[in-house]
């Protein structure tokens, strides 16, 4: 079923019609009804971990040795104390910001870290962590990424030390990175 158009409007029609209703008065626009309060997050999946840690414990189902895969990292560039290196590997840096290089391949981690170390140098950060892995699923070669970081770092100029991370932090999974200030 086809719809006509509606006729146009004269003058005339519209004279008549304002006459008719009289004098108009804007409304004011009325603001919408502020919105319901959302409820407070709740932890649900934090509280199932926590509660499954004791028979998880008592399960024991991997191999402790397993849990530190590799070598751990270490490097101090010369002239600067050993007492650095030290307090990097006992975590008493705070670390003020992280990268995580899983899932890239080599050329996409390589221009990662420069990225990542070039913002670092403008934020005025002085100490980072570079999540780099263990290699776990690396080929007869080693892992890939955790050596190029061990590369590119000793070759840094603002790089002053560096060491793998403490377990929480990652253990021979990530490096703990002292820049110059």
């Amino acid at each position: 079923m086809k719809r006509r158009a509606a006729p146009p409007i004269d003058e005339d029609d519209s004279r008549l019609f304002r006459e008719a209703i009289g004098e108009v008065r804007r409304l004011d626009p009325v603001p919408p009804p502020p919105a319901a309060a959302k409820p407070a997050p709740h932890p649900h999946m934090l509280e199932a971990d926590e509660a499954a840690v004791p028979g998880e414990l008592l399960d024991m189902a991997f191999d402790p040795a397993l849990l530190e895969v590799g070598e751990e990292l270490s490097y101090l560039r010369d002239g600067y104390s050993p007492k650095l290196l030290r307090q990097l590997k006992r975590g008493q840096f705070s670390v003020q910001d992280d990268i995580d290089l899983h899932q890239m391949n080599a050329a996409a981690a390589q221009a990662s870290i420069v990225a990542f170390l070039a913002e670092a140098r403008q934020s005025g950060w002085r100490c980072v962590r570079i999540v780099h892995g263990k290699g776990l699923r690396s080929k007869a070669a080693g892992p890939v990424l955790k050596n190029l970081t061990d590369r590119m770092l000793r070759r840094r100029d603002d790089v002053i030390a560096f060491a793998s991370a403490q377990p929480a932090l990652g253990g021979t999974g990530a490096v703990v990175v002292l820049l110059k200030g």
